[in-house]
C-alpha cells in the first residue's frame, strides 16, 4: 500500500482530516528522535561490544588439574601392557596412549567420571 492510499484510507475509516492522516502516517512510518532517544543512542554507542572491536578477547590461563588417582591407575594399565610384551606406540599425555596387538592399532583413554547426583 503506498503512501497516499494509506492515508486516504485512514482518513475514510477514523473520519479525520487530512492533515491528521498524514501526521498519523509520519509517526507510524518515520522515527522521530526525542532528546530522550538521542542520549539513549549517544549511551548505547559507549557500550564495549566485542563482535565489532578490531582486538580479539582476552582468553583466560587455565592449569590443568591432573588427578593423582588417574595417573595412579594409568601408570597401573602401562605397566600391566609392557609386561605382557605389547609394543606402546604413543602416549599423548597422563591418561590417554596407544598400543598395537596382533597387527591392529588400539587407543585407551581413561576417563574419570562425575559422581551421579541424588
Amino acid at each position: 500500500m503506498t503512501k497516499e492510499q494509506e492515508i486516504t484510507r485512514n482518513m475514510k475509516i477514523l473520519k479525520i482530516s487530512r492533515e491528521e492522516a498524514e501526521e498519523m502516517y509520519m509517526s507510524d512510518h518515520f522515527d522521530i528522535l526525542t532528546p530522550e532517544m538521542e542520549e539513549m543512542e549517544k549511551k548505547a554507542k559507549k557500550i564495549k561490544r566485542y563482535e565489532k572491536s578490531d582486538k580479539p578477547r582476552k582468553q583466560s590461563e587455565r592449569v590443568r588439574k591432573i588427578d593423582a588417582d588417574k595417573v595412579e591407575l594409568f601408570e597401573i594399565l602401562l605397566k600391566a601392557i609392557k609386561n605382557s610384551n605389547i609394543e606402546i606406540k604413543s602416549q599423548k599425555n597422563e591418561a590417554e596412549f596407544s598400543f598395537c596387538f596382533h597387527d591392529s592399532e588400539y587407543s585407551i583413554k581413561l576417563i574419570k567420571h562425575r559422581p551421579t547426583k541424588k
